[in-house]
């Protein structure tokens, strides 16, 4: 994963104040255990999965896509966790076919794992894909929804335990791919008085999010893409399949049918990877993982340019699915895997405030309400009713950011849906030329604009509690990430 020569300078990283508590002990590189005749102890590795299907009747409904309950399962959904141990260290990283899980569930679980296998919720990084064809864990409140949750909690944790119990030596080789047609910024400029009023009645926004496909009122994206694909595999010690895990910034695929469960191209890509990638007869299964990268602002539709096209339902995701699969199985067979790799990880808390509506916005959504005041957009009582919720938010959240070291590969974590200009700038000031982001990880705390993107307004930063955090999130984000990154890898 090269870096551009005009590397970014560190420094704008590390000058944004954060308050943080202290990061947990951190593996060194010249603290690792070797074995009595000198030779590094030799990397062992483990990988499963547990299935979290919702029964028939589970809440799929999220802030604005009001989907109704669980009718019918197109493809199972699938907590897949890998886990590695270098003899002095050990992490877990597991990856859900889920749109969100707030951090008490995933929280929850990594206290199982704890109780059961004795590894610290410090060193377990759990994420959710993001499919929207899943539930967002937490926002049902019926009791099948309840019993869903209790059943999720133990499932994932049971993927991370099982996959410690596999643990067995292994060797293990990072490297990337690309996939740029799948990426496109959906944020947009367009032609001045051409974007309609926001839910608030507001005309300040001067980009607008998923425009018209082919209107002559487009100019051009707002923002980057990021094509990279990373890519982490792990092989058993004769060479066979293990895991892999890849990373890719695109939001979702969709094309579904309404009220159906399906882990959307994360699930194809899986199992794709699987059919390449065969462990063999006495071993178990091959697991593919695939999580989400940097792409708060990125679709995998085709260019807005174009003229929407007319597709069948579930086509596009086994489409982009089953390239990106593709894409991945061409680069695990270059890599280079070797039987050793230091392993470290890190995490800080920072305290970020939250964007909680002054008096002017609660009056206004009261008045919203109170059905005093006509709607200029479809999401005017969606939003009304965000702002009161938002009002009862504490002041400021306690955000959890992580870094892991697999040899000279890094691997950040985010509990948010993160920007490609955000994740782009992490890997120019990160010490390593192989590094990804990994969004949505151990909690969920919304979007993540940059400052720049907050001016633009748009979707992606009306206020809601999918978009609550303070506009200077990103950068103080950024800055402890880039000071985890040093701190798992010195001397770089």
């Amino acid at each position: 994963m090269g870096k551009s020569r005009n590397r970014l300078n560190r420094r704008t990283f590390l000058t944004a104040a954060v308050t943080s508590v202290a990061a947990p002990a951190l593996l060194r590189a010249d603290e690792a255990k070797t074995a009595a005749d000198g030779d590094r102890v030799v990397l062992r590795a483990g990988a499963s999965t547990a299935k979290i299907t919702p029964a028939i009747g589970v809440s799929l409904e999220g802030y604005f896509m009001k989907l109704g309950p669980v009718e019918a399962v197109h493809d199972d959904l699938y907590a897949r966790a890998l886990v590695l141990d270098d003899g002095n260290q050990r992490i877990a990283l597991c990856v859900c076919d889920l749109t969100v899980v707030p951090g008490e569930y995933f929280d929850r679980a990594k206290q199982i794992v704890q109780r059961e296998t004795g590894l610290p919720p410090c060193r377990m990084l759990m994420s959710a894909t993001h499919t929207h064809a899943a539930p967002r864990v937490g926002l049902g409140a019926g009791e099948l929804d309840k019993q869903f949750y209790e059943m999720l909690v133990r499932q994932i944790a049971a993927a991370v335990i099982q996959a410690t119990r596999q643990l067995a030596p292994a060797k293990i080789g990072w490297g990337s791919g690309r996939k740029p047609e799948y990426c496109h910024n959906r944020r947009w400029w367009m032609k001045p008085g051409t974007i309609p009023p926001n839910p608030f009645g507001e005309t300040s926004d001067r980009v607008r999010f998923n425009p018209p496909r082919g209107s002559a009122d487009l100019v051009r994206p707002a923002g980057p893409v990021d094509p990279e694909i990373g890519v982490l595999s792990v092989r058993h010690a004769d060479g066979s399949p293990l895991a892999v895990l890849a990373n890719f910034s695109i939001h979702y695929v969709g094309g579904y049918e309404r009220r159906q469960v399906s882990a959307d191209y994360f699930g194809v890509f899986s199992r794709q990877l699987g059919e390449r990638l065969n462990s063999g007869p006495g071993r178990p299964p091959f697991v593919g993982m695939l999580s989400n990268g940097t792409s708060g602002n990125i679709g995998a539709g085709t260019d807005f340019r174009q003229a929407p096209d007319k597709i069948q339902p579930w086509t596009r995701m086994e489409d982009v699915g089953a390239a990106v699969a593709a894409e991945v199985s061409r680069v695990v067979d270059a890599i280079d895997h070797r039987s050793s790799a230091t392993l470290a990880m890190g995490e800080r808390d920072i305290e970020l405030a939250v964007r909680r509506p002054d008096s002017d916005r609660i009056g206004w959504a009261k008045t919203v309400q109170a059905g005093q005041i006509q709607s200029v957009h479809p999401w005017t009582p969606i939003y009304a009713n965000e702002a009161l919720l938002l009002s009862e938010y504490p002041e400021t959240v306690s955000v959890k950011l992580q870094a892991i070291r697999v040899g000279d590969l890094l691997i950040g974590a985010i509990p948010c849906e993160v920007f490609a200009e955000t994740g782009l700038a992490l890997k120019q000031a990160s010490p390593s030329d192989s590094t990804f982001l990994i969004e949505l990880a151990n909690q969920y705390h919304g979007y993540l604009p940059t400052p720049e993107q907050h001016a633009l307004g748009g979707y992606e930063t009306w206020d809601a509690r999918s978009s609550c955090l303070e506009r200077f999130a990103d950068p103080k984000i950024r800055a402890t990430l880039v000071e985890l990154f040093h701190d798992v890898m010195p001397g770089k």
